[in-house]
């Protein structure tokens, strides 16, 4: 395992093909402050780049948080220009994660609330032990969820439970966001991260062009008909059909061998 520190809130781990995405300011709970925003968006960028990364899992260091969402201490030195020069910079944090073109997996425990859930909402799978606690309480403070909760609650679990959970800004504990589909797996109290880079060590066992078009296409196809979802689709599957990893993929299966999938 090796590890890469990008600023001084967020650590990047290597576990062969998985990367573990780390958020590190426990003394905050992982409160987004500006510099924690960047170096997100700064450790995306890198993991972007890398085509040996095939899962990315988002995880904290924190005993009881995930992440608390924005830094409101800092929030509330700013002045409005300030604000509105810092929006970019937060945006890009959330922007990053959602952008990361390999399956993603977040692990949950204790709080993720606000642009903490934003950022686990930001990911493919939810892995969440029994300590979670989420939600979007923002219009509790006044604002809106802007790290793309409004956006992304919706397609999770649909239009009307997505805005009971945004207009009342109430927590969800464990088990009813496993009900509600806010969580994808619930596991035992303090497994959420073995848990998760298990998950993504099993997902990347598979093939790096496959994993990469098949979120492709599942991304691009969210809110098309079903004619330009499956243009959408046929155009992932051109770009995989005639790649080494097919050929690789092909030969294993009929050699009984695992793949030594190329990459490419």
């Amino acid at each position: 395992m090796s590890e890469e520190r990008f600023g001084e809130y967020v650590l990047v781990r290597r576990h062969d093909h998985v990367a573990e995405l780390v958020l590190d300011r426990p003394k905050a709970m992982n409160a987004v402050s500006t510099e924690m925003a960047r170096s997100i968006a700064a450790a995306c960028t890198a993991l972007a780049a890398d085509q040996d990364v095939r899962v990315a899992v988002l995880t904290s260091t924190h005993e009881r948080a995930f992440c608390v969402g924005a830094d409101l201490k800092e929030r509330n030195s700013l002045t409005d220009a300030e604000l509105l020069r810092q929006r970019p910079v937060a945006r890009g944090a959330y922007t990053g994660v959602l952008e990361l073109p390999v399956p993603t997996v977040a692990a949950v425990h204790g709080f993720a609330l606000g642009g903490g859930f934003e950022l686990a909402l930001s990911c493919d799978l939810i892995v969440a032990d029994r300590t979670a606690v989420v939600g979007l309480p923002e219009v509790s403070v006044g604002v809106i969820p802007g790290g793309g909760g409004t956006q992304l609650l919706p397609r999770r679990v649909g239009a009307a439970r997505a805005a009971e959970l945004v207009f009342t800004a109430r927590r969800v504990e464990a088990v009813e966001a496993a009900g509600l589909g806010l969580v994808d797996v619930l596991v035992e109290e303090g497994r959420d991260r073995e848990e998760a880079l298990a998950l993504g060590a099993r997902i990347a066992a598979n093939s790096p062009v496959g994993l990469r078009a098949a979120k492709r296409a599942l991304r691009l196809g969210q809110g098309l008909d079903l004619r330009a979802g499956l243009e959408v689709e046929d155009a992932a599957w051109r770009s995989v059909a005639f790649s080494g990893d097919r050929a690789e993929g092909v030969a294993a299966f009929n050699e009984k061998r695992k793949p030594r999938w190329p990459g490419v």
